[in-house]
């Protein structure tokens, strides 16, 4: 997962650097000629983080985050501050997540992590936009309530957070989690997306929707009773 990903469109790179204990991936996605990126879930490990940045001379402008949960969010404040960036994201239904991440992490006995406060909410429809290219927004609730998923059409890539996986889900038991809404965010607003959209997972290999579509234990569309 480490290794260097050139993305469809030829102008964007991606380097998938996964951090924390949970080994969350945080994605370093910048643009070829202006050399502007974004770290998008930017869990912990700053240095490792800032030492990639530095690494592909990359400027990091702006920190996307798709959900408040510790592992995604909890180098957003430090990544943007030692950048002097924003922090743009999730969904304001995700706020609460973010205003516990240093207690959260305490229960692990980590600490150095902090609270979060976006200086812009996400909600289903918004763009982004990295140096003239353009990310749009789906809302995504189920694994949290304000998570949302984040693509780019032209390259064919998203950026899935906790919401899928290569062959399976994300959870549903915690706090505010709800499976039949996760089921509805997968089906109703990533699979219109074409099969042959890549993703990058919070965890683990990419996929593509139709692989998921195809063969995934919880959602395929023979599992569903789509055909």
């Amino acid at each position: 997962m480490t290794d260097q990903t050139q993305a469809a469109q030829p102008k964007l790179a991606i380097q998938v650097i996964p951090v924390t204990p949970f080994q969350q991936n945080t994605s370093l996605l910048w643009h070829t000629e202006t050399m502007e990126g974004v770290f998008i879930d930017p869990g912990g490990e700053v240095d490792k983080l800032m030492g990639a940045a530095e690494h592909f001379g990359v400027k990091v402008v702006e920190v996307w985050l798709t959900h408040g949960h510790l592992d995604h969010a909890g180098g957003a404040t430090e990544v943007a501050e030692r950048a002097g960036c924003q922090i743009i994201g999730p969904h304001e239904d995700d706020q609460w997540l973010l205003d516990d991440i240093e207690a959260q992490w305490a229960k692990y006995g980590v600490s150095g992590s902090r609270n979060c406060k976006p200086d812009r909410y996400l909600k289903d429809g918004d763009t982004l936009t990295l140096s003239g290219e353009t990310f749009h927004v789906v809302h995504t609730p189920g694994h949290t309530p304000g998570h949302v998923v984040i693509y780019h059409e032209a390259g064919r890539l998203a950026f899935v957070g906790d919401v899928l996986f290569r062959g399976s889900i994300g959870r549903t038991d915690f706090p505010k989690g709800n499976h039949q809404q996760l089921i509805d965010s997968i089906t109703q607003k990533l699979w219109p997306l074409g099969n042959d959209m890549r993703f990058v997972p919070g965890h683990n290999e990419m996929s593509t929707f139709g692989q998921e579509r195809a063969s995934n234990a919880f959602v395929a569309d023979s599992v569903l009773g789509k055909v």
